[in-house]
């Protein structure tokens, strides 16, 4: 059984449970609070030197880091992770504008905004670049969604999920999603495709049910 080292409130952390709760993998569930430093502690620091969550233990002693590379490894072989090789493409295409273009900018804002006590404050040097560089991200996501139910493959895949994460949290972090409606669609059909998580949703409220 997987391992998965996460944060219930990453973005990032967030991806990896969605894509295991719609396919259905079950996993062991161990919570870290970066804000704790509990992602530096020399145990921690030893399975992934990177220091940070989600981090994905595949086999005993083998970790995976880096949330997008967890995606494309959960989904292997399912049809949330494409084979043909344009569709792979278009998919990874997705994959590297969030990490790029997206979660620099709304997840830097979500972190410092509702998860740092005085965030805004410690931050304001940088918030308005990450309102502007952020609203420019949406805006080519909008572009593209005005045309396309989805990212990558015509279909929903795990460069939804890469792309939803922080997206769907725009709203607490100062960004208006208003002048985005293909986002806003676009937002409902990933909350409705079967098997769908909320963030806070933890894997032992399944237990209990």
């Amino acid at each position: 059984m997987f391992t998965l080292y996460s944060m219930q409130r990453s973005g990032n952390s967030y991806k990896a449970r969605l894509a295991l709760a719609q396919l259905g993998i079950p996993y062991r569930l161990i919570e870290i609070d970066i804000l704790k430093g509990e992602s530096h502690t020399p145990e921690f620091l030893a399975k992934n030197p990177n220091g940070q969550v989600p981090l994905l233990e595949v086999a005993p002693g083998r970790y995976l880091a880096e949330s997008n590379a967890i995606l494309w490894y959960i989904a292997g072989g399912s049809p949330l992770a494409p084979e043909d090789r344009i569709e792979r493409a278009e998919a990874l295409q997705w994959m590297f504008f969030e990490q790029h273009s997206l979660e620099p900018n709304l997840g830097a804002a979500y972190f410092w905004l509702t998860l740092v006590k005085g965030g805004r404050e410690l931050q304001r040097h940088a918030f308005e670049d990450w309102m502007e560089e952020g609203y420019r991200a949406l805006g080519v996501m909008e572009k593209h969604l005005a045309l396309h139910d989805f990212f990558a493959a015509d279909r929903y895949t795990i460069a939804d999920i890469a792309l939803y994460a922080y997206t769907h949290v725009a709203h607490l972090c100062d960004y208006d999603l208003s002048a985005f409606p293909a986002i806003g669609a676009w937002l409902k059909r990933v909350a409705a495709k079967p098997g769908h998580i909320a963030m806070d949703w933890h894997p032992a409220e399944a237990l209990a049910e």
